[in-house]
Protein backbone atom coordinates (compact mmCIF):
# COMPACT_ATOMS: atom_id res chain seq x y z
CA UNK A 1 0.00 0.00 0.00
CA UNK A 2 1.59 2.91 -1.04
CA UNK A 3 1.10 6.19 1.22
CA UNK A 4 -0.81 8.36 -1.60
CA UNK A 5 -3.31 5.95 -0.68
CA UNK A 6 -3.82 7.06 3.12
CA UNK A 7 -5.65 9.77 3.27
CA UNK A 8 -5.50 9.92 6.86
CA UNK A 9 -8.92 10.05 6.78
CA UNK A 10 -11.18 8.23 9.95
CA UNK A 11 -13.24 5.70 7.80
CA UNK A 12 -15.76 2.59 7.99
CA UNK A 13 -14.65 -0.65 6.57
CA UNK A 14 -16.22 -3.89 6.22
CA UNK A 15 -14.05 -6.83 7.40
CA UNK A 16 -15.00 -10.26 6.73
CA UNK A 17 -14.43 -13.29 8.68
CA UNK A 18 -15.54 -16.88 9.38
CA UNK A 19 -19.31 -16.80 10.09
CA UNK A 20 -20.24 -17.46 13.83
CA UNK A 21 -17.01 -15.91 15.11
CA UNK A 22 -17.93 -12.23 14.46
CA UNK A 23 -18.28 -11.58 18.39
CA UNK A 24 -14.52 -13.13 18.77
CA UNK A 25 -13.25 -11.35 16.37
CA UNK A 26 -14.30 -8.10 17.41
CA UNK A 27 -12.86 -9.21 21.29
CA UNK A 28 -10.12 -10.35 19.67
CA UNK A 29 -8.97 -6.90 17.25
CA UNK A 30 -10.50 -4.43 20.25
CA UNK A 31 -7.69 -6.39 22.81
CA UNK A 32 -5.31 -6.11 19.83
CA UNK A 33 -5.89 -2.46 19.02
CA UNK A 34 -5.44 -1.45 22.95
CA UNK A 35 -2.14 -4.44 22.97
CA UNK A 36 -0.54 -3.00 20.19
CA UNK A 37 -1.32 0.38 20.80
CA UNK A 38 -3.34 1.96 17.62
CA UNK A 39 -6.58 3.49 19.45
CA UNK A 40 -5.40 6.90 17.25
CA UNK A 41 -5.83 4.79 14.11
CA UNK A 42 -8.43 2.38 15.20
CA UNK A 43 -11.75 3.79 16.77
CA UNK A 44 -14.32 1.33 16.69
CA UNK A 45 -15.52 -2.63 16.20
CA UNK A 46 -18.68 -3.05 15.93
CA UNK A 47 -21.07 -6.19 14.70
CA UNK A 48 -24.36 -5.10 13.31
CA UNK A 49 -27.14 -6.45 14.98
CA UNK A 50 -30.95 -5.59 15.21
CA UNK A 51 -33.37 -6.94 17.23
CA UNK A 52 -36.11 -9.56 15.70
CA UNK A 53 -38.98 -11.41 17.64
CA UNK A 54 -38.55 -15.06 17.20
CA UNK A 55 -40.79 -18.36 18.48
CA UNK A 56 -39.46 -20.23 20.89
CA UNK A 57 -41.68 -22.96 22.72
CA UNK A 58 -44.33 -21.11 21.50
CA UNK A 59 -43.29 -18.08 22.74
CA UNK A 60 -42.08 -14.90 21.79
CA UNK A 61 -38.55 -13.63 22.35
CA UNK A 62 -36.77 -11.25 21.08
CA UNK A 63 -33.33 -11.70 20.42
CA UNK A 64 -30.50 -9.94 18.76
CA UNK A 65 -29.65 -11.47 15.19
CA UNK A 66 -26.86 -10.48 12.86
CA UNK A 67 -27.20 -8.04 9.95
CA UNK A 68 -24.74 -9.20 7.94
CA UNK A 69 -22.98 -12.53 9.40
CA UNK A 70 -19.50 -13.20 8.32
CA UNK A 71 -18.68 -9.35 8.79
CA UNK A 72 -17.68 -6.34 11.19
CA UNK A 73 -17.40 -2.86 10.40
CA UNK A 74 -14.23 -1.04 11.70
CA UNK A 75 -14.06 2.18 12.19
CA UNK A 76 -10.60 3.51 11.52
CA UNK A 77 -7.49 5.33 9.61
CA UNK A 78 -6.09 3.04 6.85
CA UNK A 79 -1.87 3.27 6.66
CA UNK A 80 0.48 0.01 6.63
CA UNK A 81 0.39 -0.58 10.34
CA UNK A 82 -3.65 -0.46 11.12
CA UNK A 83 -4.23 -2.49 7.86
CA UNK A 84 -1.69 -4.83 9.05
CA UNK A 85 -3.30 -4.84 12.87
CA UNK A 86 -6.90 -6.12 11.29
CA UNK A 87 -5.58 -7.84 8.50
CA UNK A 88 -3.29 -10.53 10.89
CA UNK A 89 -6.22 -10.72 13.60
CA UNK A 90 -7.67 -14.30 14.06
CA UNK A 91 -9.95 -15.31 11.73
CA UNK A 92 -10.51 -12.40 10.13
CA UNK A 93 -10.57 -13.13 5.87
CA UNK A 94 -10.14 -9.84 4.70
CA UNK A 95 -10.98 -6.04 4.13
CA UNK A 96 -14.33 -6.05 1.72
CA UNK A 97 -12.61 -4.01 -1.57
CA UNK A 98 -11.15 -4.20 -4.58
CA UNK A 99 -7.92 -6.34 -4.82
CA UNK A 100 -5.82 -5.54 -1.74
CA UNK A 101 -7.27 -2.27 -1.36
CA UNK A 102 -9.86 -1.52 1.30
CA UNK A 103 -12.36 0.52 0.23
CA UNK A 104 -14.27 2.39 2.62
CA UNK A 105 -17.73 2.38 2.86
CA UNK A 106 -20.40 5.04 2.12
CA UNK A 107 -21.31 7.78 4.96
CA UNK A 108 -25.24 6.61 3.59
CA UNK A 109 -24.72 3.22 4.14
CA UNK A 110 -23.51 3.52 7.40
CA UNK A 111 -26.13 5.97 8.24
CA UNK A 112 -28.57 3.65 7.12
CA UNK A 113 -27.08 0.48 9.18
CA UNK A 114 -26.52 2.33 12.45
CA UNK A 115 -29.89 3.95 11.87
CA UNK A 116 -31.42 0.37 11.52
CA UNK A 117 -29.36 -0.69 14.61
CA UNK A 118 -30.79 1.28 17.19
CA UNK A 119 -34.17 1.48 15.96
CA UNK A 120 -36.76 0.69 18.14
CA UNK A 121 -38.92 -0.92 16.07
CA UNK A 122 -38.74 -5.13 16.56
CA UNK A 123 -39.50 -6.97 13.53
CA UNK A 124 -40.61 -10.28 13.65
CA UNK A 125 -38.98 -13.40 12.90
CA UNK A 126 -41.65 -14.77 10.30
CA UNK A 127 -41.37 -17.82 8.56
CA UNK A 128 -43.79 -18.13 6.26
CA UNK A 129 -44.36 -16.46 2.52
CA UNK A 130 -47.14 -15.69 0.29
CA UNK A 131 -48.96 -19.19 -0.87
CA UNK A 132 -47.58 -21.13 1.90
CA UNK A 133 -50.68 -23.51 3.08
CA UNK A 134 -51.18 -23.10 6.77
CA UNK A 135 -53.78 -24.85 9.72
CA UNK A 136 -55.29 -22.14 11.72
CA UNK A 137 -54.12 -23.34 15.27
CA UNK A 138 -55.84 -20.59 17.53
CA UNK A 139 -58.71 -18.54 17.42
CA UNK A 140 -62.22 -18.28 15.95
CA UNK A 141 -60.68 -19.69 12.74
CA UNK A 142 -59.09 -22.56 14.50
CA UNK A 143 -58.51 -26.54 12.60
CA UNK A 144 -59.61 -24.33 9.12
CA UNK A 145 -56.62 -24.42 6.23
CA UNK A 146 -55.94 -21.86 4.16
CA UNK A 147 -53.04 -19.86 2.46
CA UNK A 148 -50.66 -17.17 3.08
CA UNK A 149 -52.28 -14.04 1.68
CA UNK A 150 -49.63 -11.85 3.22
CA UNK A 151 -46.78 -11.82 5.46
CA UNK A 152 -46.42 -7.97 7.80
CA UNK A 153 -43.52 -8.80 9.81
CA UNK A 154 -43.55 -5.03 11.44
CA UNK A 155 -46.83 -5.86 12.79
CA UNK A 156 -46.07 -10.13 13.42
CA UNK A 157 -49.42 -10.19 11.45
CA UNK A 158 -50.54 -12.41 8.54
CA UNK A 159 -53.58 -12.47 6.10
CA UNK A 160 -54.63 -16.00 5.90
CA UNK A 161 -57.49 -16.57 2.43
CA UNK A 162 -59.61 -19.00 4.25
CA UNK A 163 -62.73 -20.86 2.45
CA UNK A 164 -66.10 -19.92 3.75
CA UNK A 165 -69.02 -19.83 2.28
CA UNK A 166 -67.65 -20.84 -1.26
CA UNK A 167 -64.92 -18.57 -1.82
CA UNK A 168 -61.57 -17.87 -0.20
CA UNK A 169 -62.00 -15.02 2.68
CA UNK A 170 -59.17 -12.77 3.76
CA UNK A 171 -58.63 -13.42 7.64
CA UNK A 172 -55.87 -11.32 9.48
CA UNK A 173 -54.07 -13.18 12.14
CA UNK A 174 -51.55 -12.87 14.73
CA UNK A 175 -48.64 -15.27 13.26
CA UNK A 176 -48.55 -17.29 16.56
CA UNK A 177 -52.24 -18.01 15.43
CA UNK A 178 -50.90 -20.28 11.96
CA UNK A 179 -48.93 -23.38 11.28
CA UNK A 180 -46.98 -24.35 8.16
CA UNK A 181 -48.62 -27.89 6.74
Amino acid sequence: MSKQENTGEKKWYAIHTYAGYEKAVQRNLKQRIESLGVEDRIFDVVVPTEKKIKIKGGKRVEEEEKIYPGYLLVSMIVDENSWYVVRNTPRVTGFVGSGVHPVPLEQAEIDTLFARMESDTVKHQINLNVDDAVMVIDGPFKDLEGKIGEVDEERGKVKVLVPMFGRETPVELDFLQVRRI
